[in-house]
């Protein structure tokens, strides 16, 4: 069965600013390559959705209703309900990942 794949709006604004920040600090090919991999990723999740694992900073506060894939060293932040995966968030996994999913996941 194939899941429908929705980007939240933060999502999209992620992968916009990694777009920019490649784009501002390397090439514009760089920039559109990356973009379009991460995308690819997100979209594959159409497909066995349930690969992901449970980000290690959201067990130890005890949630386990999302999901991360990889794109090294991004990190994509789903919840599966019913038939939808739904992406919260694409990270850069250098980035102090506690604080950021706390805040993110809490709010939305």
């Amino acid at each position: 069965m194939k899941y429908k794949v929705n980007l939240s709006f933060s999502a999209g604004e992620d992968l916009f600013e990694i777009y920019q920040y490649v784009f501002f600090n390397d090439s514009v090919e760089k920039a559109e390559k990356l973009y379009s991999k991460l995308y690819e990723k997100c979209i594959a999740l159409h497909e066995y959705p349930h690969r992901g694992h449970i980000p290690s900073e959201l067990s130890l506060i005890g949630i386990d209703d999302f999901l991360e894939i990889t794109y090294k060293p991004y990190r994509i932040i789903y919840q599966i309900i019913q038939n939808a995966a739904f992406i919260h968030c694409i990270l850069d996994g250098r980035r102090d990942m506690q604080k950021i999913l706390q805040e993110r996941l809490m709010r939305e």
